[in-house]
């Protein structure tokens, strides 16, 4: 009896091969190569190794380094037919410098082609704007002044120690695809950038009039006057300070307008238990900074939400309950060795009002003792406490949709998707992991994290193609089994679908024998390669 030993090679396979039909039906190495050609010479175009950086934050998110190392683990060659060899780090560095000229056009062709190929509705965009910190000095004058730079700036991780850059993302309503990319520079305010943002995704999409869903930051009146010019209508919410608590404490929440909402969160619970949220309507008038600057007018939706009003009272009484033991011990400790002066008592006040966030409600008075020494008697406004009390729980939207078209409920509705823009920032940051970012050069950051938006349209492509899948196949909250050990019903997220595909490798023989896939583990692994109709054979 003869054994004959067969050397066979495994590879990691994963989500490559969905991960490349979907670059292919997008043209992305098609679109990079069209705009940013490569030499006759070259062994690899431009195009190529951009894809490859795609499938690379896709299938294994790191730092840009050794992707030539997982290029060589992974199944790169046979599934993008691309040499491992030729993504060392000069090479990737060299496309980085190619693309960063016609970033803009780059991703606006392709997320034209994605409206194109998988019948994006984008008649409602949700607009918001993100920072990622940057370790490293970054000098002013050694930044390339054509593209955003890195700056100190207001960064949402609060680190101020770090200057920042920042992206400009808008996402659809149909499925959370992010369908509009910007790289802003760091200490570029988020108020600025709406007016860009409304003419690129008109010329991506092609459309003139859309509805645009964004934060409070939305709200100006330049950009108002801006979005009513474009015709594009908009829903954004006042920030807290426009509107006088004492308009709100006047409301009474049970003449207002019940809205039939269940956030996902809760859709589980029982009816008694799911939050109450009701709407109400009036106007609200914006004025220019200039006299001659015409007021304008729009549509004001004040919201209450019984979820939000039980919060906020349980954080007022927890802050006031901490300011209250704050200022008694002070109380106590005033004209002694820590607090002899009025100067002292009067800054430690300041302290407190400040961390406890009490200043607006909290009444001091410091007064000279028979032994002269300074004494501290305070109390808090109970009037101003009991009319903030009755304003907790609402908030305003502001809108100029046609009453016709969209009631109050409607507006309140389509608002409350503005969290996808925000789930697809975390997936930026967490699952792709955008930092930390190895590059010295502004030009190369921002070709990089344009990049990294394209691996982001990608991966919620992927997401919206197996929820459509499920409820064409009769699923109509488009939920599967599978997905937990538990094997309850989930809705399937990107990162559920990766991470299932991720233990898929291909084993290659000796010779001319061709790869083929060396074991499938989960049932759920053909289920999810099924709605992707994705074949591996």
């Amino acid at each position: 009896m003869r054994a004959v030993v067969a050397q066979v090679v495994a590879k990691r396979l994963g989500a490559l091969p969905v991960v490349a039909e979907f670059l292919h039906r997008l043209r992305v190495a098609e679109s990079v190569d069209g705009l940013c050609p490569a030499r006759d010479l070259a062994l690899a175009t431009h195009g190529e190794v951009i894809e490859a950086l795609v499938a690379n934050r896709l299938t294994s998110p790191r730092p840009l380094v050794r992707v030539e190392d997982w290029a060589r683990c992974w199944a790169v060659r046979e599934v993008l037919e691309l040499d491992p060899g030729l993504l060392n780090d000069d090479r990737l560095g060299r496309a980085l410098d190619a693309i960063a000229p016609r970033l803009q056009e780059i991703t606006g062709s392709i997320a034209a082609r994605a409206i194109c190929e998988f019948g994006i509705d984008t008649a409602v965009l949700h607009w918001d704007m993100t920072s990622m910190s940057l370790s490293g000095a970054y000098d002013p004058d050694g930044q390339d002044p054509d593209y955003p730079r890195v700056a100190y700036g207001h960064p949402k991780d609060r680190r101020v120690d770090l200057k920042q850059i920042q992206a400009g993302l808008g996402v659809s309503a149909d499925g959370a695809i992010p369908l509009l990319a910007t790289a802003i520079s760091g200490g570029t305010g988020e108020i600025t950038q709406v007016v860009a943002a409304i003419a690129r995704f008109q010329r991506t999409a092609a459309v003139k009039r859309f509805l645009m869903i964004g934060d409070s930051k939305l709200v100006s009146y330049d950009n108002l006057t801006a979005l009513s010019g474009a015709e594009v209508e908009f829903i954004a919410p006042l920030p807290a300070s426009a509107t006088d608590p004492a308009l709100f404490a006047a409301l009474d929440p049970a003449s207002a307008e019940r809205v039939g909402y269940v956030p996902l969160r809760v859709a589980d619970r029982p009816t008694m238990d799911r939050p109450d949220y009701r709407v109400l309507e009036d106007t609200h008038t914006l004025t220019g900074k200039r006299r001659s600057d015409p007021p304008i007018t729009v549509r004001r939706i004040l919201v209450y939400s019984a979820g939000n009003a039980a919060a906020q009272a349980k954080a007022r009484d927890k802050r006031l309950a901490k300011a209250r033991g704050d200022l008694e011990k002070l109380a106590r400790l005033a004209g002694g060795r820590y607090y002899p002066t009025r100067e002292k008592i009067a800054a430690k006040i300041g302290v407190i009002a400040k961390e406890r966030r009490v200043t607006d409600v909290l009444r001091t008075e410091i007064t000279d003792g028979p032994d002269g020494k300074p004494s501290l008697a305070w109390h808090f406004d109970q009037d101003l406490l009991e009319t903030r009390a009755k304003a907790e729980g609402w908030y305003a939207l502001i809108t100029n949709q046609d009453p016709a078209t969209a009631d109050a409920a409607a507006i309140f509705l389509a608002y409350k998707g503005q969290p996808q823009v925000e789930r697809r920032y975390h997936e930026l940051k967490g699952p792709l992991a955008v930092a930390p970012v190895f590059l010295h050069g502004n030009k190369r950051i921002a070709a990089l994290l344009h990049v990294l938006m394209l691996a982001l349209l990608v991966y919620s492509l992927i997401e919206r193609q197996v929820r459509r899948a499920l409820e064409r196949e009769g699923s109509p909250d488009g939920k599967m089994t599978g997905l937990y050990p538990d094997n309850r019903r989930e809705r399937p997220t990107a990162r559920m679908i990766f991470y299932h595909l991720g233990e898929l490798d291909l084993a290659t023989g000796p010779g001319s024998d061709p790869p083929h896939l060396l074991h499938i583990t989960r049932g759920v692994q053909l289920h999810l390669l099924d709605l992707l109709e994705i074949s591996l054979n």
